[in-house]
């Protein structure tokens, strides 16, 4: 089996993965324009809207010089091969399955597999998750990734659902590797929002996530 595959570059030095959940996999683009635009540089599509496979190689064409394109709500070993046939950049699942990591790491991908017990975060990390996903981590303070720390030094996490402007910058604080955002940055854009808004949100996200919003 294959090593642990690293996290793409943009996605490791941006420290900011943005979930696009929607209705239809046609919604994404001028959402995506307008987020690469304010400096977002990776996108985790997922599964459970419409037509991400079908759409994942054009926008990877799209978008691939500018941005990690991801795919997520990985749940079967079949959409890691669909994800990988794709051109996808990296992989995000919600629970902890090792069959799903086991075909990632045969298929030389990142994958960040989701877990939020002790148990299931270290069976995906020691098979060779390039990060573990910590979800849904609204129903958990930073103070529990300090806690992990303790057995588990060297495990690179990613908290996902509910991570808002000041949770993110809180668990970035606390250690995580990056923060993984949906609805607090993304809104009802994919229905067809407010795509200056969309801009305004994502550029605030993008400075505390790289630092640049510091004092």
């Amino acid at each position: 089996m294959s090593q642990r595959q690293a996290l793409p570059q943009r996605t490791a030095t941006s420290r900011l993965v943005v979930v696009l959940r929607g209705e239809r996999a046609e919604d994404y683009a001028p959402v995506i324009d307008t987020m690469v635009e304010a400096g977002v540089l990776s996108f985790e599509l997922t599964l459970t809207t419409a037509g991400t496979f079908a759409a994942l190689p054009g926008l990877v064409e799209r978008y691939g010089a500018v941005a990690d394109i991801g795919v997520g709500t990985v749940t079967r070993p079949d959409d890691v091969d669909a994800a990988v046939d794709g051109g996808a950049h990296y992989l995000v699942t919600p629970v902890s399955d090792l069959a799903v990591v086991d075909r990632a790491l045969e298929r030389d991908i990142a994958v960040i597999p989701g877990g939020l017990t002790p148990t299931e975060l270290h069976s995906t990390w020691s098979r060779g998750a390039a990060a573990v996903k910590l979800f849904p981590a609204s129903q958990v303070g930073t103070g529990y990734l300090n806690d992990l720390r303790g057995p588990f030094p060297d495990l690179t996490v990613i908290p996902s659902g509910g991570v808002d402007l000041e949770a993110a910058r809180a668990w970035l604080r606390a250690g995580a590797a990056a923060v993984s955002v949906g609805g607090p940055l993304v809104g009802d854009e994919l229905k067809g929002g407010d795509l200056a808004a969309l801009a305004a949100r994502a550029r605030q996200f993008v400075e505390v996530c790289t630092g640049s919003g510091d004092e």
